[in-house]
């Protein structure tokens, strides 16, 4: 019985950060300078940063309360968009560590490329975790309010590094 109930409860969406976190992790030495954090936080208002960091934390403390379960059409959808968008992730990271001087990577969309993609992973999680482990009835709604609170953090502040390099 107990192995049943932590199976239960180990089997969460986090799981699907995992790659990201591991990514993260092992390449972001390798991004160009703007993207190191001396530069990246330096001088980005508190407020703007304690929102982002604040978001980003419960983002993936929700992930822990989803059951992770690809049954329904619905979570299989999902399932293909955080493929899909871990893929344009690791692209994005890639096109800019293998060739940081590209039009590409110099572009704004280039540059924020790494901070607007979340966007399809995060929407896919929302879509195979479509509950929490309580019952709670709005769970997806506040999910994807998380969501949208850390994506628009997320962007600006990448935005104001973008603008401070490309003056």
């Amino acid at each position: 019985m107990a192995s049943k109930f932590s199976k239960y409860y180990l089997l969460n969406c986090f799981l699907l950060t995992i790659p990201i976190l591991l990514w993260n992790i092992f390449l972001s030495a390798k991004l160009p300078l703007a993207y190191q954090p001396e530069f990246f936080w330096k001088d980005i208002p508190f407020v703007l940063a304690l929102g982002e960091n604040g978001s980003r934390i419960v983002l993936f403390l929700l992930t822990c309360l989803m059951p992770l379960q690809i049954s329904s059409p619905e979570q299989k959808k999902g399932m293909l968009l955080y493929l899909t968008g871990t893929i344009l992730y690791f692209m994005s990271w890639l096109l800019l560590i293998y060739f940081p001087e590209s039009a590409w990577s110099q572009s704004v969309f280039g540059f924020m490329a790494p901070a607007y993609t979340p966007l399809i992973w995060l929407i896919g999680i929302g879509l195979v975790g479509k509950s929490f482990y309580f019952k709670f009835e709005h769970a997806r709604l506040m999910y994807f309010l998380i969501v949208a609170d850390f994506m628009v953090l997320h962007n600006i502040h990448t935005f104001l590094i973008y603008s401070r390099i490309s003056v």
